[in-house]
């Protein structure tokens, strides 16, 4: 159809409804709700609204971090004049394909892409003071984003509570060192220098939104979960936030080992021999970008974070031993089956043990008839995620609230597979974003536990506690001792004597031995 009948026919279908009664009318043309609109310092922003929520997308925190900012501290945004339209996500940032993603990004990905997006509650006022969430994706630090539709903050908006999600730069042009930088300290983890500039960002504009930037509830899942830990220990976020969640976050060297910075710098090296900086900084997009995904991350030329001291101070479980977290109260947990699995031979996995090949055998195996798939996904989710969750929570129960979850729900197709609900399975329940998860297919169970799982997250944004909610079942926080969980199931969330114990025990005896 041409423009010009396309403008002919909307004139007839205009002339048809003048010509109504008055009733008529008003129900054949409902009026629009006004687009909302915000003012941050930047500039006004023009959002979308649907039925009591209203959203605020590819809001920038920070200046593009393209040409001569690559590799750099993120820098502050520039301010517009024009009212902004801020109905679409900014690009997801720069990564190569990862196609087994449960929570696929619907953006082009892009070097410059230092974006965030805000939900909140239609009604909410300018100064209303409800309380924040800042969602940290995940994604081994080399993919992920903030589009994927299981992340929309649309249900934590509706219950109250106003949602940041924000992007923050992956693979090397978020975490790498090179000599050719030693003048700039040799690079580092400009990844997590992205995430403290938005919680800044958070801290400077959300009230605007309705948000209470003293009540700010940082959370994040896998690399994400990993950011919460450093969020706690990096004096540059100190007092940027007021508790946190980590979910499958590890807390220990072997999860994701982090490299100084001279040996960073040295494999940075590996990637780009011979360049200096203004070379390393005209490689074209595509050339940092690499094949670097979640299935070829252990390749050379890449570091991953770095301990960098100001970041990054040590491994996770020794800085919560020593104090240096942030006194705030924290929720940490991880999932029945969290593991990723290097191989499926048993045999093979159980000579992993040495000496202890029985033992382990005897706990993960006792009948023999256990597939590969679970026995390899079961040891490394112990490993990986399950022991140092338990142990980061007894470290900082001495000094501040802790709570410890397990979440043990699994959509029939993952149990019978993996023995247990896998890693990031989670999400959806806590966003309660069912309807956007690609596979598997939402069954009616689910629901009930995305109901409270939500809940949950939202009580712990409210109040302080997890159970801070009418009609959530109470949640003690740990003790350094603890061997106690909550376990959250099809049948409901209650605080039992960790079902996991003996295998946790039997792993962490191995760590200290």
């Amino acid at each position: 159809m041409t423009f010009r009948k396309t403008l002919m026919l909307s004139g007839l279908m205009l002339a048809g409804a003048l010509s109504l009664p008055g009733a008529a009318l008003a129900k054949a043309a409902p009026a629009a709700p006004a687009a909302p609109t915000v003012t941050v310092a930047q500039g006004t922003l023009v959002g979308a609204v649907e039925g009591t929520v209203a959203s605020f997308k590819g809001i920038p925190y920070a200046a593009p971090p393209v040409g001569d900012l690559r590799w750099r501290a993120p820098q502050p945004a520039a301010a517009w004049s024009a009212p902004r339209d801020a109905t679409h996500y900014g690009h997801d940032c720069a990564q190569a394909p990862f196609p087994p993603d449960a929570a696929p990004i619907r953006t082009q990905p892009a070097e410059d892409c230092l974006y965030l997006n805000v939900w909140k509650p239609a009604g909410a006022a300018a100064n209303a003071r409800l309380p924040v969430m800042v969602w940290v994706h995940g994604g081994g630090f080399v993919n992920g984003g903030t589009s994927p539709a299981v992340y929309s903050g649309a249900a934590f908006a509706r219950d109250g509570v106003v949602l940041v999600s924000l992007n923050y730069r992956l693979g090397r042009f978020g975490f790498f060192a090179h000599p050719a930088l030693k003048d700039e300290g040799l690079g580092g983890n400009f990844g997590f220098l992205d995430q403290i500039a938005a919680l800044k960002w958070v801290q400077a504009n959300v009230a605007a939104f309705g948000g209470d930037p003293a009540n700010v509830t940082v959370f994040g899942e896998s690399a994400g979960g990993m950011s919460m830990h450093m969020l706690l220990q990096s004096p540059l976020a100190r007092g940027l936030f007021a508790r946190a969640i980590i979910e499958s976050g590890g807390g220990r060297d072997g999860t994701l080992p982090m490299p100084t910075m001279a040996r960073a710098a040295k494999i940075g090296a590996d990637f780009a021999p011979g360049l200096d900086a203004a070379a390393l900084r005209a490689l074209p997009e595509a050339k940092v970008t690499g094949n670097l995904s979640m299935m070829t991350m252990a390749q050379t030329g890449y570091s991953g974070p770095m301990v960098d001291g100001q970041t990054i101070v040590g491994a996770s479980n020794d800085a919560a031993a020593a104090g240096i977290d942030a006194p705030v109260p924290v929720m940490i947990g991880a999932n029945s089956a969290d593991g990723f699995p290097m191989t499926t031979d048993k045999a093979a996995i159980f000579a992993t043990y040495g000496a202890d090949a029985d033992k382990a055998r005897a706990l993960y195996d006792p009948q023999g008839t256990a597939t590969g798939l679970i026995v390899g996904t079961m040891t490394s989710a112990d490993r990986m995620f399950i022991e140092p969750a338990r142990t980061i929570a007894r470290a900082l129960a001495a000094r501040q609230p802790v709570y410890l979850y397990r979440f043990a729900y699994a959509h029939p197709e993952p149990l019978e597979k993996m023995g247990g609900a896998p890693h990031a399975s989670e999400l959806p329940y806590v966003f309660d974003s069912l309807a956007g998860r690609t596979t598997p297919k939402a069954i009616a169970a689910e629901q009930p536990v995305a109901d409270l799982t939500h809940k949950m997250w939202v009580a712990f944004a409210k109040t302080g506690r997890p159970d801070g909610l009418p009609g959530l079942a109470p949640w003690p926080k740990v003790t350094p001792t603890d061997t106690t969980v909550h376990l959250i199931t099809a049948a409901g969330a209650t605080q039992v004597e960790d079902p996991y114990r003996a295998r946790i025990d039997f792993v962490e005896q191995r760590i200290k031995s």
